[in-house]
């Protein structure tokens, strides 16, 4: 299996004339402060709800709500940079600092140290690259989280991962009308 170490950098310059990551962080903040569009989201105390939004310059957009206790699980965003922020109660990121291959492998072992988490409250984002895979975890035990979610290109694919120790497993490919 593959060592993997190169750091991972968020894209910061648009492609094909399309916002970059960090003007999309730019966005999520905006949005996450926009306290009408927030308290419109329904939230429902069992599942993650979501409303799609209008991304600036043809990116895709969403606002989620996460009920305590729920995630993503480990996935990448089939090659499309992005960015999130926290519009209410905390998320936690857990990452990988290392830009990895967005295709032709089903497992990779990963070096010691490349992990990384985050926790980000309201208003706090981030930014991210094309390589990027992560999950996001709402771990409040009663607090619902939301945030603001924007990705150029729209994303084409999410790759789902499971992960064991050290070892990176693609476990399923999604296509857009899958979460749609």
């Amino acid at each position: 299996m593959p060592d993997v170490r190169t750091p991972a950098r968020p894209h910061t310059t648009g492609h094909d004339g399309g916002p970059s990551a960090s003007e999309l962080l730019d966005f999520a903040h905006r949005t996450a402060a926009d306290t009408a569009l927030i308290a419109s989201l329904p939230l429902d105390p069992e599942g993650r709800t979501w409303i799609r939004l209008d991304g600036p310059g043809g990116s895709e957009a969403w606002l989620i709500g996460w009920p305590p206790g729920t995630g993503t699980g480990w996935h990448d965003h089939g090659g499309s940079h992005g960015a999130f922020a926290t519009a209410a109660g905390e998320l936690t990121e857990q990452s990988l600092t290392a830009a990895l291959p967005t295709e032709g492998w089903k497992t990779l072992e990963l070096a010691d140290g490349v992990d990384r988490e985050r926790k980000l409250s309201d208003g706090r984002g981030r930014a991210f690259g094309p390589h990027h895979v992560h999950q996001v975890l709402n771990l409040s035990a009663e607090t619902h989280a939301v945030s603001v979610h924007a990705y150029y290109p729209p994303l084409p694919l999410m790759r789902r991962y499971s992960r064991t120790g050290q070892v990176l497993r693609l476990e399923a490919v999604e296509q857009p009308e899958e979460w749609t």
